[in-house]
């Protein structure tokens, strides 16, 4: 028997992640909770049952899993909305809400994911880290789900789960803001913009998947990349002197991190 899944929230990663679950087994039977017409229409569209508000949903629905969608603070009060669906296994991608912060609104089985808006694409990076009480059954579930947005990796320890938001959930914010510095150098040099940003997205696009498909290390491939006194080592002797650029992404991560933590703390 397919599965039941009742999404809440369909803004861009809600619907990602909708849009992933459906092309990988269009069987499976989601309702869509969603107050934004035109994201329940986009999400109808998909082929999802999609209503206003949960007191919409019919009477007699039993998903299997709630994934929400949702911003940080809106969780609370989703989670209490949905409490006649706490025997279902609930999954949460609202960074910085713990476990223990959700099953005080609900007492219902929870999992915590960490996308990241690659998802969009099926290349995201999708972390899960599960509370003790959840099912095998719905392990499974979730992982397979999950996968069809991208890669999938387990924590044990939640504790980690801020610092996976810093790296992979916010991640895609450093890489793109390094396409527009790549993009801005070649403007200075006199690059056409059109071409500057092939150059940068291209490259960055490249070097991502030679670094995943290859059996050496970044720093292997980096050496590889470097002739001694060439071009690149020029370039390098700016961004690695004194640990220039790992510093200052280091500082940066730590601000997400620590703003994950807040997160937390306020819901």
């Amino acid at each position: 028997m397919s599965a039941t899944i009742l999404l809440i929230g369909a803004g861009n990663m809600g619907y990602a992640m909708l849009a992933g679950w459906l092309a990988q087994d269009p069987s499976l039977r989601v309702h869509v909770v969603e107050p934004f017409a035109a994201f329940r229409d986009r999400a109808t569209a998909l082929g999802a049952q999609s209503v206003a508000d949960s007191a919409d949903l019919p009477e007699g629905i039993r998903p299997d899993l709630v994934v929400l969608a949702v911003k940080p603070q809106m969780v609370g009060q989703v989670l209490r909305a949905c409490s006649r669906f706490q025997v279902a296994t609930f999954v949460s991608v609202a960074a910085g809400i713990t476990i223990a912060a959700m099953q005080g609104a609900i007492a219902a089985p929870i999992i915590r994911c960490m996308p990241n808006t690659p998802a969009a694409i099926g290349e995201g990076m999708m972390v899960l880290c599960a509370a003790t009480d959840v099912p095998q059954a719905a392990r499974v579930l979730t992982e397979r789900l999950m996968a069809s947005s991208g890669a999938v990796a387990w924590l044990e320890d939640e504790t980690l789960m801020d610092a996976v938001t810093a790296i992979s959930g916010s991640g895609p914010a450093y890489v793109f803001h390094f396409i527009e510095a790549l993009t801005q150098a070649g403007l200075v040099f006199g690059l056409p913009s059109d071409i500057a940003a092939l150059l940068a997205k291209q490259t960055i696009a490249g070097a991502g998947r030679m670094a995943l498909r290859s059996a050496d290390t970044p720093t292997v491939l980096r050496q590889q990349v470097t002739s001694p006194n060439g071009t690149t080592a020029a370039a390098l002797a700016v961004l690695m002197g004194h640990n220039a650029l790992i510093e200052l992404v280091v500082t940066a991560a730590t601000a997400a991190r620590d703003r994950g933590v807040e997160l937390g703390k306020g819901a």
